[in-house]
């Protein structure tokens, strides 16, 4: 496939993406969909690059509390083994002689030693099980702390709580043709205020010289709104001045096009500055699409249909 050549000479670059205009063939795309980079870093070890914290915070939920979960049952298994091998005569109160009793027993005063609810049934009698089991009480309460540190970092992290369309389109627009894509906050009673827009395009170009990316602003029929309580179609109409000036399809796969935009706007419920990020590649681009109108009227007000989020219709060519 023919590298793209031809380019609008009146379309505004912007070299401060922070993306390499060097690069000549990415791979991918730069901004996934749910705002990450896509980006591996090498030459450091893993130590120097990996944050448990970070991944723990950016964890879904259901893999947090697994991951918390597993963790208990992990540092449990492994008192629990360090018990028996210093010998369960130095606990007293074990009521069962089989081995997998035994095991159970050991486990769930493990458990009861390092939560600090101490039943009292079993308890240490040697001074090697009473050790250790002071080890694990101050263990459990550090881990506690850790674990609600954690809890309450993801509960009160700012965000903003933004969903976005599927795709793009490009459809009529005022006697023209525009590119368009919206988002909307799904959370009831937060709405986001002082919201701004900033939409830029990468471009994989071949002028004078090797193929190499090139950045674009894209200018936007309003790049801000006082306030978001709907959702909000972002607009960039296809004038002379804009770098889509006459592609087709094949043009935008061609350059392997991808469109990334960056939301900021104040949260009243975190009283503080949140921010979104999204990227629409070439294959996520419909053209002769229109997206249909997501609220209707009732009885006690305006609802905003949410599940038509991705709705389009097609539009006559």
């Amino acid at each position: 496939m023919a590298l793209l050549k031809r380019i609008n000479p009146f379309s505004k670059t912007n070299e401060d993406t922070g993306f390499s205009t060097t690069i000549s063939n990415y791979g991918g795309r730069f901004v996934n969909r749910d705002g990450t980079y896509n980006l591996r870093k090498e030459g450091r070890s893993l130590w120097d690059r990996y944050s448990m914290y970070q991944t723990l915070l950016n964890l879904p939920l259901w893999k947090f509390i697994c991951v918390l979960v597993m963790a208990f049952i992990a540092l449990n298994l492994s008192y629990t083994v360090i018990y028996l091998l210093i010998g369960t005569d130095e606990l007293q109160g074990i009521a069962t002689r089989s081995a997998w009793g035994t095991f159970k027993e050991v486990y769930f005063f493990s458990t009861e030693t390092f939560t600090t609810v101490g039943y009292g049934r079993v308890n240490p009698i040697g001074d090697g099980a009473n050790f250790l089991a002071s080890i694990e009480a101050m263990s459990g309460f550090l881990s506690f702390a850790l674990a609600t540190g954690l809890m309450y970092g993801r509960f009160a992290r700012p965000k903003a709580h933004l969903a976005f369309s599927d795709h793009a389109v490009i459809a009529p627009y005022k006697g023209g043709v525009a590119l368009m894509f919206r988002f909307a906050c799904y959370k009831d009673h937060h709405a986001l205020t002082d919201v701004n827009v900033q939409v830029n395009i990468a471009m994989l170009v071949h002028d004078e010289g090797p193929a190499a990316y090139r950045y674009f602003d894209l200018k936007l029929e309003r790049s801000k709104i006082e306030s978001l309580p709907m959702n909000w179609t972002v607009v960039h109409p296809i004038t002379e001045e804009s770098p889509l000036l006459g592609l087709s399809t094949e043009d935008l796969q061609t350059a392997d096009v991808e469109i990334y935009a960056l939301i900021r706007g104040f949260s009243d419920v975190y009283s503080n500055i949140v921010q979104q990020r999204t990227s629409y590649t070439y294959s996520e681009i419909k053209y002769n699409k229109k997206f249909v109108p997501m609220y209707r009227e009732s009885s006690t007000g305006t609802v905003l249909e949410l599940q038509k989020l991705n709705k389009s219709v097609s539009v006559p060519v």
